[in-house]
């Protein structure tokens, strides 16, 4: 029998064998998180939905000590390692056990975490209309935190639009009439979801997605949010609280920027009759914030860098669609990562500039890397 001594000597044991680990890309198991709009969509990404479930979010990296009761369900979310040697322990282990070599320096969250939350986000019906804290807001109130996001649409059914932004001439005050009187999708500002289009909603900004968008969603993790509107009266449901005050308080009323449409020519190639796929891979910068980068690569039967020019942090690889791929080192450094459609990466900063994608014919990836 061991005694405590014993017990002392095997975990000592686990932690030096965990911290001795070579770095390699670190596949990740989803939390998947069911929502009234949800839906069904995100089983062709790969999710195994249980019966019925109406899923509305696939968390694909996520490093949070807790989460709201209304957007995690008020539980930790820390996600767990599928592949390699790390396979069953969480992010948080491997960032413990690579400091410097998974960070390069990048500040973690003041509450230790990873500064990005990622995910897959299935609308059925409209989001709730909402805002998170300005920096004015925020730099006012100490329990309020900026949240700005990015969203790539991967579908879209016909008509679905994104509501961003207030239209031009809006007030305050007339936010402020609009969300007592229930009219507010009437002064916002709506444009189509068109697929290959990334949308950034910098903190302030009020918005929602619409019914029939599918998006990869890139954040800072902050739960700070005051909803707006809830639609309530278009869904025949009873509507959760509004935070009318915070929300006219944190609103801005300057133009939001238009989508920014990424380079998909080579992974939606057709082949011809009988002929090759379209070989080669084409990188599109579609946002750059204070907090991360995003790049969509569309590629096909073809090697390309998963990080291009001085980036020295770590970065979270999706990979929405392929029909086969993989995260192989230039150096030989650690063994090819076999990547399904719809599994995501994190990939230290440490070995991030030696690591290639691999990717067979019609591969669209997201890079998201930390500033």
């Amino acid at each position: 029998m061991l005694g405590i001594s014993g017990f002392f000597c095997i975990e000592h044991t686990m932690n030096e064998t965990i911290n001795e680990t070579p770095m390699y890309p670190l596949v990740l198991e989803p939390i998947l998180k069911e929502k009234v709009w949800g839906g069904r969509r995100l089983a062709g990404f790969g999710k195994v939905l249980g019966e019925g479930a109406m899923v509305g979010e696939s968390w694909e990296f996520a490093d949070l000590s807790s989460t709201s009761a209304s957007g995690g369900g008020g539980e930790a979310a820390i996600s767990v390692i599928a592949n390699g040697a790390m396979k069953g322990k969480t992010v948080r282990d491997a960032i413990s056990a690579w400091g410097d070599g998974m960070m390069g320096g990048v500040a973690l969250s003041d509450e230790g975490g990873f500064p990005l939350l990622v995910k897959y986000l299935d609308a059925r019906e409209h989001l709730s209309v909402q805002v998170h804290p300005s920096v004015a807001y925020a730099a006012a109130h100490a329990d309020a935190y900026l949240k700005t996001e990015s969203w790539y649409v991967l579908e879209a059914e016909e008509g679905a639009v994104i509501y961003k932004g207030m239209k031009d001439g809006v007030t305050r005050a007339d936010l402020q009439a609009a969300i007592e009187n229930g009219t507010v999708p009437e002064v916002m500002r709506s444009m189509p979801a068109v697929v290959g289009e990334c949308h950034t909603l910098l903190s302030g900004t009020v918005h929602a997605l619409g019914a029939g968008v599918l998006v990869a969603e890139v954040q800072t993790p902050s739960d700070t949010t005051y909803r707006v509107y809830d639609w309530a009266r278009e869904y025949g449901r009873e509507g959760r609280e509004l935070h009318i005050a915070q929300a006219v308080e944190c609103a801005l009323f300057e133009e939001a920027s238009d989508g920014v449409m990424a380079d998909l020519s080579i992974s939606s190639a057709k082949m011809g009759a009988g002929g090759p796929p379209k070989m080669g891979s084409v990188r599109t910068r579609v946002t750059g914030t204070d907090f991360y980068t995003m790049d969509v690569l569309s590629a096909s039967c073809s090697e390309v860098g998963i990080v291009e020019g001085n980036s020295s942090g770590p970065v979270v690889l999706m990979v929405p669609a392929t029909m086969g791929a993989s995260v192989a080192s230039r150096s030989g450094g650690f063994e090819e990562v076999m990547v399904e459609a719809g599994q995501s990466v994190l990939i230290a900063a440490g070995i991030a500039g030696d690591c290639v994608l691999r990717a067979g014919p019609g591969t669209v990836a997201v890079v998201a890397g930390v500033v």
